[in-house]
């Protein structure tokens, strides 16, 4: 217990932590943030937002305020704590909106939800969001030499959206809900119609067509074969050269043998 004690203390007599406790303590303005932006600049961010915090209050309406503002809201984006980053740095952007580093906080407020994305398994709120933000920015900053990142960002986040379709569509198909997997599929490729994916997913709308269809009661059986037929046929169409071309031609088969089994037990 005693050696702990005296740890501590040693601790606090180090130099940086006597600059920081007499800093914490001063009422002087100036050096309190002299000191905080010499712990921001050596990244020691734990250290210097505890006095951003305070100067925050502090400068607020004078002429320090927009430092800092900056770095107060740069402190959390470098910590990776992309939550608290997003909200300070889309505050620091909206309030000092012809400061130099105006048009870099929007766009680090916006990189703070692409960092919040998750995989594309879990919820895409912050995907969606993100979206947004990147696109704001672009309106508010055309001319912004950011463009080209932005738009290849946006791209990234759209593509796990799209992922993130197939996959739910694909789970209905996969626990036999073939009616809810033939309609999220079809919803999928006309959200998606230049998917990288569309061949997985027009050939699983044919999977689920034929087992809905085989499966089907009697009244409504002939309609959903057709209707698998179709969907074999719009798959030949875009991908006769498919690799699995020859697993829809065996669920084609079966459509039409069954389709004609019926025509023949109801033909007089």
């Amino acid at each position: 217990m005693r050696a702990s004690v005296v740890l501590l203390l040693a601790w606090l007599l180090l130099p940086g932590c006597s600059e920081f406790n007499k800093a914490l303590k001063s009422t002087d303005v100036q050096y309190k943030l002299d000191v905080a932006r010499k712990y921001y600049e050596e990244e020691e961010y734990e250290r210097a937002l505890p006095l951003l915090e305070e100067l925050i209050v502090l400068t607020r309406g004078s002429t320090l305020g927009e430092e800092v503002g900056y770095l107060h809201a740069k402190s959390f984006y470098n910590m990776k704590d992309y939550y608290l980053g997003g909200y300070y740095l889309t505050n620091f952007a909206r309030t000092f909106p012809t400061s130099v580093h105006a048009e870099e906080c929007a766009f680090l407020s916006a990189m703070c939800h692409y960092r919040n994305s998750p995989t594309f398994e879990l919820d895409q709120s912050d995907t969606r969001r993100a979206i947004d933000e990147l696109q704001l920015f672009l309106v508010r900053y055309p001319r912004t030499d950011l463009r080209d990142s932005c738009n290849g960002l946006i791209d990234q986040l759209r593509y796990k959206l799209e992922q993130k379709d197939l996959h739910s569509a694909l789970q209905y198909e996969r626990t036999k809900n073939y009616r809810a997997a033939h309609e999220a599929l079809e919803q999928f490729l006309r959200k998606w119609p230049n998917s990288d994916h569309r061949e997985e997913a027009m050939i699983a709308l044919l999977k689920a067509d034929h087992r809905l269809a085989v499966n089907s009661v009697a009244d409504k059986k002939e309609e959903r074969l057709r209707d698998a037929i179709r969907s074999y046929h719009n798959f030949v169409d875009a991908f006769g050269q498919s690799g699995r071309l020859s697993e829809a031609e065996r669920m084609y088969d079966e459509l039409i043998a069954e389709l004609e089994r019926i025509q023949r037990t109801t033909t007089p």
